[in-house]
Formats: C-alpha cells, structure tokens, sequence
C-alpha cells in the first residue's frame, strides 16, 4: 500500500497466505494491501504444482490449468508486465509455492537427476528446485529484454528452512537438507528461519559478495519504502532498512530480532539474537510448559500472555552456528543482560502484536 501510494504499479502472483479465509469478504485479501493485480493461491498449489485448479486472478477463480505452477506465476508476471501501462515504477512479488509438497515436477527434469540418485522422490525434489530456477531466468530474461534492468532491485530468498522428510505423509519428497544448521523447517533454532538471500540492483552499483550480516524479511518494508521514497507507518516497526546494507554489505541493527513460535517443533519456542549472541527460552504456565499452540486466538490468549519465560540457554552463533553448547556459565554477564532483553522484547512483541486487535 505504502509503495501504491507513492506511484507504484503492484501486483502478487503465486502463493497468498496471509489471512485464514482466502477471496473472502470476511478478511482482507491482497487488493486490501495495495496490490491492484493479483493471481494466487491460498496456501499450496492444488492438486500438486503440475496443473493446478485452485488459482483465483483478482477475486475470480481461475479453474484447471495447465503446466507447473512455478513457470505458471511468471507467465502471469510477464503479462501483467506487458500491459502495464506508463512508465511508473512497479513492485512485483514472486511467490513460488515450490518447492512446498506436494511437489511435481517436469519428468525431462526428473530423469536428469535420476543420474544422481536411486529414489525417484530425491530427483523429484532436485527437480522441483530446478524449475524454479528456471522460472526465475525467464523473468530475469525478460527485464533485460524490455529494458527493465537498469533500475531494478531483485530479492530472492526463502521464507523458512527445510521440510522435515516424512514428518507428514505428504512430504515423502522432502529431501532438502539444513546443512551444519541445528533443527529443519519449524525450529526456532538456525535451521528453522536462517535462509539464503540474493539480493541483485540491476544496474546499480551495489556491494558485490557474500556477507554475514544479519537482515530479517521484516527489514523489506522499510528498506523498499525508503528506496521508493514513501513514508512509514508511525507505529515502531521491528524491521529496518537496509539500505546502506546495499552499498556495503554491512548493517548494524539497531534491535534484536526476535521470534516466538508456540507450535515450534523444538522445545524452546522464544528466540532471540543480538550480533552473534542467541538466547532462547522455554514458556511456562502454573500447570507446567505452555502446550503447543497451533492458532493463538482470544481463548487462549490469557494462556500464552500469563506464560513465563523459563530455562534459558544461550549461544555464540560465530563460535558454533550448530547451537550445541549453552555458554550461559561461561558468559554469564552476557547472559544476565540477554535475559533482561528477552524480557523486555518479548513482553513488547505480546503487547503490541495484532493478534490481539483482530479476535
């Protein structure tokens, strides 16, 4: 809304999930964000990725397709881009439902990474992968094409780490891997919400490498509303922008990131880094742990405020990234000011979270 506002074209295409009733009156769809074209599903794509029937373009659904869901969204990207009309600026989002089960790919793709494995479902999922990357390389060939490729900021990442093999019937094709990482897809430790991101202005003089600064998807609205010249909401946001980050892969942030998952796979379910230190913390309640929560509502809101945290541990994420040893007895002043912070920032996060607003 921010960027429409300011002049900005919007569209989404892909994977919309962020309300519980999708193309519903009864909540806000993603014309009520500012996007004026939009073409998505609401959670995965369905049946599968190859043909799928539950696609809805700007309210209306769509019906049966066919062809991958992947290079389906950027098909609708480049159309909506050809009819664009002016020459204002746009903010397009490429939500890629793969390589989510339950995954299908293109079988010339399969049986190119059948030279690789044995178990058809590993090369579906290398597969799957790999049309997304080509996906990717058509749009990107078509902003070259017309020109758009002298000023245009492009960020590709991830929303969450990997699915877990098998951790439901469906995720039989689930092979991706969280390296040296601590936990999957779910976790609130490394593996669970660090991703890989590529962020390229084409045209633009930025800076060229990798880097291990710290930047959080919360970070996006700030950095492209500055970018776009638009204003910010005036309530305080937990993201930053990252502007500066662009020109020398260096950001100093000026508050911790924190996270609280109260379905999370792991026990300890609030997390919280500042610069290299992790701490995080189980909650409890007078009958013992809070239970997992899969949706927090107003029934259980007096549960999840009155949870204490409880049984901190903490880490140096540049000495292990693998969070296998707790350095709380050997840092314990570090400890007592990351205690005191959590605190204080997660009680923030309860006080001021939507959740509240909307039950």
């Amino acid at each position: 809304m921010l960027l429409k506002e300011v002049g900005y074209s919007t569209c989404l295409v892909g994977k919309w999930h962020g309300s519980s009733l999708f193309n519903s009156g009864k909540q806000p769809q993603p014309d009520h964000f500012g996007f004026e074209h939009w073409f998505a599903t609401h959670n995965n794509a369905s049946p599968t990725h190859k043909n799928p029937k539950n696609f809805v373009r700007n309210g209306s659904e769509v019906g049966q397709l066919e062809g991958f869901s992947s290079q389906l969204i950027v098909d609708e990207a480049i159309d909506w881009l050809d009819k664009k009309e002016g020459e204002n600026p746009f903010f397009l989002e490429v939500a890629f439902h793969e390589p989510h089960e339950p995954i299908a790919s293109p079988e010339s793709l399969v049986n190119k990474y059948l030279e690789f494995t044995d178990i058809k479902e590993e090369a579906e999922f290398f597969a799957n992968v790999e049309n997304v990357d080509i996906a990717v390389g058509r749009l990107l060939a078509y902003l070259k094409e017309k020109g758009l490729d002298s000023n245009t900021l492009v960020v590709f990442t991830s929303d969450n780490g990997p699915e877990t093999l098998n951790r439901y019937p469906k995720a039989k094709r689930s092979f991706g891997s969280s390296g040296n990482l601590k936990g999957m897809k779910l976790w609130t430790t490394e593996a669970g919400f660090r991703v890989p991101c590529i962020i390229n202005w084409l045209g633009k003089d930025t800076f060229n490498g990798t880097t291990d600064a710290v930047i959080s998807a919360l970070d996006f609205l700030p950095t492209f509303s500055e970018l776009a010249g638009a204003g910010l909401p005036k309530k305080i946001l937990d993201g930053q922008s990252f502007a500066s980050f662009l020109k020398t892969g260096n950001i100093q942030r000026q508050k911790p990131l924190i996270w609280s998952f109260y379905n999370a796979l792991n026990e300890r379910v609030v997390a919280m880094r500042s610069d290299d230190w992790k701490i995080m913390a189980q909650l409890k309640t007078k009958e013992g742990y809070l239970p997992k929560i899969l949706n927090v509502h107003s029934g259980n809101e007096a549960l999840v405020k009155n949870a204490e945290l409880s049984d901190f541990v903490l880490y140096n994420l540049k000495e292990g990234v693998q969070e296998s040893q707790d350095v709380s007895k050997k840092h314990p002043e570090v400890f007592e000011q990351m205690k005191i912070q959590l605190s204080q920032e997660y009680q923030e996060l309860l006080n001021d979270s939507h959740i509240w607003a909307r039950n």
